[in-house]
């Protein structure tokens, strides 16, 4: 695909999106008077040490997304549609909490076909014996408004035996429950001209039964694989700044310009450690009611963040696709891609989900829009997540003082992760991740990015070290610039689900005044 004329669209701005935060912040305030101020270091949330319901050793199956044929089409102008697939995998094991998501696969877009190809697979271990329901969602694609449900394909099977001889290739029909009428209307207008033609949707799965899952408890079912990823291209502040990275294709030769600002998915190999199990803090009167949606406030604020998600998650054809069989060393290369190989001194947000998927953007007080660095906006409202925080990755040196990270040489960028160290740590008020853990989430990166050192800070007790070292991070950044600095003043609707983030903005070395000044000389230039 050519992507030089192809540009981000920014998903059009819903009335909830302005007025939802303003409304919150009136409606805390009577809140609070009425039940009074939480203890911030009591508050509900934090880690949970419930355990996982034991189960026996599932299977592990590998389903595969062939294609789909005679999807209706959602554009009337192209007589097309932009088709995607998310898959639902529905079992009957038991929760630790019915607030944990069920397992997810999305499929990347294919572009103005009906017929669309995928050959996409996914592989789940711990499937239960008693077999499962997959749920497959077909949507079209539209950033520019919505995007259109075209149906949905149920693969059910009752249950599953060592023996079980799979599906392979099976067609099953595409059902027009909660669809868009749109969709189908249009589909109706096109028949009354080809009135013979095939009108009943379908779409080709195949499961394979890879046998049973290793170990003794199989109430754990997670994703085995592949790696994939996306990069997302947010035109929230891409397309304000005009700034653009330069990527080059998959053959090399020929360079892409995108809008700079990303945000990325990188689906790791699980199973995440079961001790990494995180739940909100409920800090403030309203958060609560924003996860739970129970008030008229909290459903209000929730709907406002899944759509600040969408913006930032931003689907559309610019949006970069990958994926590797299992962890390897391209993996770590294509992540130290992701963070510039340690260059401009960022530091990143990131939200580790249940069943694996590192969701991360850069964090800084020149991205300081409203929500947009808020562990509750990467999680989607998430009540449960595996952890949250910050890091950053420098350049590793054999002699330096304990407490500095070096100053990245300014010779030719290594690609070898053996030259880069990870710095990560819990530094997220939303879900206050406990520090105990960080061994355990050093050893799962470690395992998941062969060759990179990972270095792990707790925010409490690694304080001094982990600011100094986020001090640096700035001051480097600062000293080699940054294409631009966009500044959004704080307002008091401004919501703040973080006490970190307030801490953050404190530590900056640069003071407002001093930005506003670099801002300007940025722009000018």
């Amino acid at each position: 695909m050519d992507y030089d004329d192809v540009h981000p669209q920014a998903r059009p701005m819903h009335a909830i999106d302005k007025y939802g935060p303003k409304f919150v912040s009136k409606a805390e305030k009577f809140q609070d008077l009425a039940v009074g101020n939480s203890d911030e270091e009591n508050s509900a949330g934090g880690f949970d040490n419930t355990p996982i319901p034991h189960a026996p050793p599932g299977y592990t199956l590998k389903f595969t997304f062939h294609r789909a044929v005679n999807l209706p089409f959602a554009d009337f102008n192209t007589l097309s549609s932009d088709p995607y697939l998310v898959a639902q995998l529905n079992v009957d094991l038991p929760k630790r909490h019915k607030q944990d998501p069920n397992l997810t696969y999305r499929t990347p877009t294919v572009q103005k076909d009906t017929n669309p190809v995928w050959n996409k697979e996914w592989i789940v271990a711990n499937v239960p014996a008693s077999g499962f329901e997959l749920k497959c969602r077909l949507y079209d694609e539209d950033p520019a408004d919505h995007d259109d449900r075209l149906g949905v394909a149920t693969v059910e099977v009752n249950s599953i035996q060592p023996d079980w001889p799979g599906i392979k290739e099976q067609p099953f029909k595409v059902k027009k429950r909660k669809a868009s009428k749109r969709v189908y209307f249009f589909r109706e207008i096109a028949a009354l001209t080809s009135p013979h033609s095939d009108r009943e949707a379908r779409v080709i799965v195949s499961v394979e039964c890879l046998g049973q899952t290793q170990g003794d408890d199989g109430g754990h079912m997670y994703t085995v694989g592949p790696n994939y990823w996306f990069k997302h291209f947010s035109p929230l502040i891409g397309i304000i700044a005009g700034t653009k990275d330069e990527v080059h294709g998959e053959d090399d030769k020929k360079a892409v310009t995108h809008y700079n600002f990303q945000a990325i998915q990188v689906q790791l190999r699980g199973p995440v450690p079961p001790q990494l199990y995180h739940r909100f803090v409920e800090a403030r009167s309203f958060v609560a009611g924003i996860f739970k949606a129970r008030t008229l406030s909290g459903r209000i604020l929730k709907h406002a963040l899944h759509h600040q998600h969408e913006r930032i998650y931003n689907f559309d054809k610019t949006t970069l696709y990958g994926e590797f069989p299992s962890p390897c060393v391209e993996l770590t290369q294509k992540f130290l891609e992701f963070v510039h190989y340690s260059q401009g001194g960022r530091i990143f947000t990131y939200v580790l989900t249940l069943d694996g998927q590192l969701r991360f953007t850069e964090t800084g007080r020149e991205f300081q829009i409203d929500l947009l660095s808020k562990h509750t906006m990467h999680s989607n409202v998430s009540s449960y997540i595996a952890y949250s925080g910050e890091f950053f990755v420098c350049r590793r040196q054999r002699h330096r003082r304990q407490n500095s990270v070096g100053e990245e040489s300014l010779a030719e960028v290594s690609n070898d992760p053996a030259d880069y160290e990870l710095f990560i740590d819990n530094a997220s008020g939303t879900y206050r991740p406990n520090g105990e853990c960080l061994p355990l989430l050093r050893e799962f990166l470690s395992e998941n990015f062969p060759g990179l050192r990972v270095t792990t800070l707790d925010c409490q007790k690694d304080e001094e070290r982990m600011n100094s070292l986020k001090e640096e991070q700035i001051n480097r950044k600062n000293r080699q610039g940054h294409p631009i600095t966009l500044l959004q003043q704080s307002s008091s609707s401004s919501l703040s689900l973080s006490s970190f983030d307030e801490e953050s903005d404190r530590r900056s070395s640069v003071s407002s005044k001093e930005q506003r000044k670099h801002a300007t000389s940025t722009i000018q230039a």
